[in-house]
């Protein structure tokens, strides 16, 4: 008997299975039986699952060669990357804060997707990685992804380097146990300096390429928020998010439910004017800010982990983009300059 939980958000890119072992089951390897029991798995990757200690049975971790017995209750965490498709090398620029045997750690820029799918077969961060170890001799290597973020998001994003790494951060992101801040330009004023937003989030119902907030848990999947206030100006607000769970557009689809679109989020309706006046100077104001920043305002600034091979914690801390910096000074600006006389 099986249960699956598929896990392939915005965030976190991981498949978690769970087995009750039938009486009746002779003695077998355990990579074999999962291999003969998970669809479109190798066998390599099972036994990277166990090297990373990702295999438990009875909740505690085994090796590749445990035997099966009846009434066993195995779990497996692995790695769940995107729909397979053939990775060329791309000669893109990319801005590496970080690199070693086992990992690399980029600060992606807005506008890159992380792998090729529909619609973006090139131009991704993975083609832009392949053609990076290539270029460094490394032909072998290939990017294994462990979570990503939206095209339109800037930020710190972390890869593997082989499988074993891979496994080993999926289990750390399985965990909750990979630290995670994004600063966020939110439309509005808060009435707290900081707070939690707990709401399922799943697939709209009536559009599929839309994720929304289901407060009673009878859709979607659990996703808690946390963030706190940075800077206030007046009709939008810096925040910083910190995630405890790793759902699609989880920061976005959590602000606009609680009434912060973040600004100019056209996916969430952060696109229009919520917050101000209706004076032409200051329409003018946020159209002229929306063409500084024609995406949604948000940054993956930090991510902090253990190190996959040698357990040591490391952290990455990274500048706010160009254009949200812009966009935060306009912003500063205007509530000191412009914002009392407008009201």
């Amino acid at each position: 008997m099986e249960d699956t939980e598929l896990i392939d958000e915005e965030c976190e890119l991981f498949e978690h299975h769970r087995f009750i072992v039938d009486p009746g089951q002779s003695l077998l390897r355990i990579d074999k039986f999962l291999f003969n029991r998970i669809e479109s798995v190798s066998r390599s990757k099972i036994q990277s699952a166990a090297e990373a200690g990702n295999i438990l049975v009875n909740n505690k971790s085994v090796k590749s060669n445990y035997k099966v017995k009846p009434n066993d209750i195995i779990s497996i965490v692995m790695s769940h990357p995107p729909r397979e498709i053939e990775i060329l090398p791309e000669n893109i620029q990319l801005n590496i804060e970080y690199e070693d045997d086992d990992i690399i750690v980029v600060n992606k820029a807005a506008g890159m997707v992380v792998h090729p799918g529909f619609g973006n077969f090139t131009g991704t961060l993975l083609n832009a990685l392949m053609f990076h170890f290539k270029e460094s001799g490394n032909k072998e290597i290939k990017p294994y992804l462990v979570h990503r973020i939206d095209k339109d998001t800037s930020g710190i994003l972390l890869v593997a380097k082989n499988e074993f790494s891979q496994a080993k951060l999926s289990k750390l992101f399985f965990d909750h146990k990979i630290n995670r801040k994004y600063y966020a330009l939110a439309w509005g004023d808060f009435d707290v300096e900081e707070g939690s937003i707990i709401g399922n989030i799943g697939r709209s119902l009536k559009n599929r390429k839309v994720m929304s907030v289901f407060p009673d848990g009878e859709y979607g999947k659990t996703a808690i928020t946390n963030y706190k206030v940075i800077e206030r100006f007046r009709y939008v607000t810096l925040i910083e998010c910190i995630l405890e769970t790793g759902r699609t557009h989880q920061i976005r689809a959590h602000m606009k439910y609680i009434g912060h679109p973040l600004f100019n989020d056209q996916t969430y309706g952060g696109n229009e004017i919520i917050k101000g006046t209706t004076f032409t100077k200051y329409k003018q104001f946020v159209n002229n800010c929306f063409k500084i920043i024609p995406r949604q305002s948000l940054h993956a600034k930090f991510l902090g982990f253990k190190h996959p091979v040698t357990g040591k914690y490391i952290e990455f801390d990274s500048e706010l983009p160009v254009d949200m910096e812009e966009v935060i000074n306009k912003w500063r600006k205007y509530s000191i300059h412009k914002g009392l006389d407008e009201e």
